[in-house]
Order: structure tokens, then sequence, then C-alpha cells
């Protein structure tokens, strides 16, 4: 029942709020995973990137949305982490994070722009621009083809499985992109990370 202007407005917020079991059991993997396997700074950056990854993932998968709070929070939370994580050179980190955060959610803008304009549709939606914007905050450039590779790999997988199950399907059905990029940002930076750590490397 709608006793005012704000109420659809009430409604979209709640269908973009995480499903709480998710958020919670996800957050405590990735915090077990990530406090035996990396130092601690780096760990509560992980987990912090991890949980925010596993609540867009969430609402992605439900709700073909990400929400600002993910993309936006995953975005500054990259700028942070990275002058953070960086004694030596905290202004040139941070300078670095967002010069890729803003080359990287461009090149995506671009690719967004020239697909409608061919297909005259919407192929990539914005909130898939600021996530891309976050992936280049929180990796390295020469690791971002890895991250969007993981993603569209995924993405092309579950399309595959769903045709078996559904012959039905067609080249305009929706895929929740969000849902795979989301993982696939915090398993590359993970395993950087993990790398960088390791007495060997």
């Amino acid at each position: 029942m709608m006793i005012d202007g704000h109420a659809d407005d009430e409604v979209t917020a709640v269908a973009l709020l995480p499903n709480r079991a998710v958020l919670a059991g996800g957050f405590a993997a990735i915090t077990l995973l990530t406090a035996t396997t990396l130092p601690w700074p780096h760990a509560l950056a992980s987990t912090v990137l991890g949980t925010l990854m596993v609540a867009g993932a969430d609402v992605d998968a439900r709700r073909f949305l990400l929400p600002d709070l993910v993309t936006g929070g995953a975005l500054i939370a990259g700028l942070f982490a990275a002058a953070a994580l960086d004694p030596f050179d905290r202004r040139g980190a941070l300078a670095a994070a967002f010069g890729s955060a803003i080359l990287v959610g461009a090149a995506l803008w671009l690719m967004r722009g020239i697909y409608q304009r061919l297909r005259q549709r919407e192929g990539i939606g914005l909130g898939d621009v600021k996530l891309a914007a976050a992936v280049g905050a929180w990796l390295p450039l020469d690791a971002v083809p890895l991250c969007f590779a993981l993603a569209s790999i995924a993405a092309l997988i579950a399309v595959l499985l769903t045709r078996l199950r559904k012959p039905s399907i067609l080249r305009t059905t929706r895929i929740p992109f969000g849902a795979f990029l989301c993982p696939a940002l915090w398993l590359v930076d993970y395993a950087v990370r993990v790398l960088a750590a390791s007495p060997w490397i």
C-alpha cells in the first residue's frame, strides 16, 4: 500500500539490500581465509573488498542492479587502501589508483556507448561501469584483463549451463555481469596480495 511518494523508493532501497545470511557467511569465510594467509593490513583490506563484493554479487544476481553503496564503497575503499598500504609513497599510490580507476571506468563506459550505438539498446549497465572503476582502483593495471577474463568466462559458462536447462534463452536475455565481476575482482586482488606476501616471489 502506497502511503506517500516515498513508498516506491523505500521498496527499491530494501530490494537492493543483500541477503543477510549470504553476507554473513561470505564475511566469515573471507575473514578466516585472509586472516590465515595475509599480513593483517592486507587481510583487512581484502576482507573489506570481499564483503562488498559478496553484497554486490548477491544483489546483482537477484535484481540486475549494482547498488551505489557497493560500487562507490569499493572505489573509495580501493583508493584508501592504495594509500594506506604504501608507507613509502602514499600520494603516489593514491594518484596511481585514482588514475587507474578513471582509465578502467572510462574504457568500459566507452564500450558501453559503442555497443549502445551499434545495437540500439543498452548492453552494459552504469553499475558495471562504476564497478569497473573500482576494479581499476584495487588492481594493478596488468591484472585488470585477468579480472575481466575470469568474469567473462564464468558468465559464459553460466549462460551455457542455463541454455542446457532452458533452450529458449535468447541473445537479448539479461545477464547480471556484476555477479561475476564482483567475485573476480576479489579473487584477483587476493591472489595479487598472496603472491606479493610470498617469500618465494
